[in-house]
């Protein structure tokens, strides 16, 4: 293995393993058992696609344009509050998954929500435009796409990892006083990230 592809496997991971937008909901998803392939692939296949971008360039346009930069930092917030009260009502009111009785969420909106936590939450960006493709450029040109297909295989295994892992939470989760800790915890993770776009802070978790 190129040292160029394990060190950008190494950076992702150190990046993407935190509790993140991102990675709450492939949790979520994950104990739930529903669409984790679709999930998965495009929680991956959006962190290679941005990656890619950044080492292509588009990282240091975003950073040198002061509005897109607010664009990106208030619609996410807006985004991750919203989603974020939506988790704390669920908590507020001992509400569940009870697969039986409500069945599966619609693909649709499974995937809806999987988009607007990658591309609509700033963080991301910050993480995989900005950082890894700064990163990968200190390389040379033929050492940044090997450290980018090291990043983006990172966030694969991780996604993977992530979702498909979680079922062995599944027992626990069959409470529901757990899924009312669990979304009490989401809510605070998007206020939390929310609130450090809102004060302007630099780059947090990718996921």
């Amino acid at each position: 293995m190129e040292a160029q592809f394990l060190a950008g496997f190494l950076a992702c991971l150190a990046l993407i393993v935190a509790i993140g937008a991102q990675n709450s909901f492939v949790l979520q998803q994950g104990i739930r058992r529903e669409h984790l392939l679709p999930v998965t692939l495009i929680c991956a296949l959006s962190d290679a696609l941005l990656i890619g971008a950044g080492i292509a360039g588009l990282g240091a346009l975003i950073q040198s344009s002061p509005v897109v930069l607010s664009v990106v930092r208030y619609g996410g917030a807006a985004f991750l509050l919203l989603y974020g009260w939506r988790a704390a009502r669920r908590a507020w009111h001992g509400e569940h998954l009870n697969v039986e009785a409500d069945g599966p969420v619609p693909l649709a909106t499974a995937i809806a929500t999987c988009l607007g936590f990658t591309f609509l939450n700033p963080h991301v960006y910050l993480d995989t435009v900005i950082l890894l493709g700064g990163l990968a450029n200190q390389h040379g040109e033929h050492g940044r796409w090997l450290f980018g297909a090291g990043s983006a295989t990172a966030s694969l295994v991780w996604f993977f990892a992530l979702a498909y892992g979680a079922r062995v939470l599944a027992p626990v989760f069959a409470r529901p006083s757990a899924w009312r800790v669990l979304d009490a915890l989401i809510a605070l993770v998007m206020v939390a990230l929310a609130w450090s776009l809102l004060l302007g802070e630099g780059a947090a978790a990718i996921g």
